[in-house]
């Protein structure tokens, strides 16, 4: 990591955003349909992306991949930064810290969902078709249903806040005044998307979600 920061630091930028940044937002809106449409209509999202063609090399190479490449060069960053929080505090000081901190539970609580859900689905202990039951089980938890909160808040965060470094990165954001419209339109993607997930989130408390339901498109 040591050979090309700057190549590393590039490929990490663009890997948050692109492709992860797109699972994120698919991510999001596939819960939101618990919301807008119950068990079913959460359902069909989950059967649509599974009806994918190669599904499991799109999840090998544009989740699983990236992740674990952006999450340990993450990882790597947060330990070698050096935050000075505590002499200026400015704005963008603290964003500077959160990111990092942020990445740290972000990568911590993506590996322990994704252990909950996706890896029990393909080792055959919860069935595609009830997920969205084990979903309420969890969330019916008190301190899981906390746990989710703060987790996803932190999530959230750290893509809204990554996504304004990308563009300031990458050239796109040049100079104060476009800078100072992206913190903006990034801080303002933070509120509606952490709504959004905590909507989902509390969808899943529902009692329609507490039991398996029989559609025609499960058979």
């Amino acid at each position: 990591m040591k050979g090309n920061s700057y190549l590393h630091r590039k490929i990490h930028s663009l890997l948050g955003v692109l492709p992860l940044g797109g699972f994120f937002v698919e991510h999001l809106l596939t819960n939101y349909s618990a919301y807008q449409g119950g068990q079913e209509r959460f359902l069909e999202h989950v059967h649509w992306i599974h009806s994918l063609p190669l599904v499991l090399a799109l999840e090998i190479f544009l989740i699983w991949l990236p992740l674990l490449y952006h999450g340990v060069y993450g990882l790597y960053v947060a330990y070698q930064s050096r935050n000075n929080v505590s002499n200026y505090g400015y704005v963008r000081n603290w964003a500077f810290a959160l990111q990092r901190i942020t990445g740290v539970v972000t990568f911590v609580f993506v590996i322990w969902h994704i252990w909950n859900t996706r890896v029990q689905i393909a080792l055959g202990t919860v069935e595609q078709d009830a997920i969205g039951v084990h979903m309420h089980e969890i969330a019916s938890n008190p301190l899981y249903y906390w746990i989710y909160i703060v987790c996803i808040i932190a999530a959230v965060f750290h893509f809204c806040n990554g996504l304004w470094s990308f563009l300031v990165s990458w050239g796109i954001t040049v100079g104060p005044r476009a800078q100072r419209a992206a913190s903006y339109a990034t801080m303002g993607l933070f509120v509606i998307m952490t709504i959004m997930f905590i909507m989902s989130l509390n969808a899943f408390l529902d009692e329609s979600f507490a039991e398996p339901i029989a559609s025609a498109f499960l058979q």
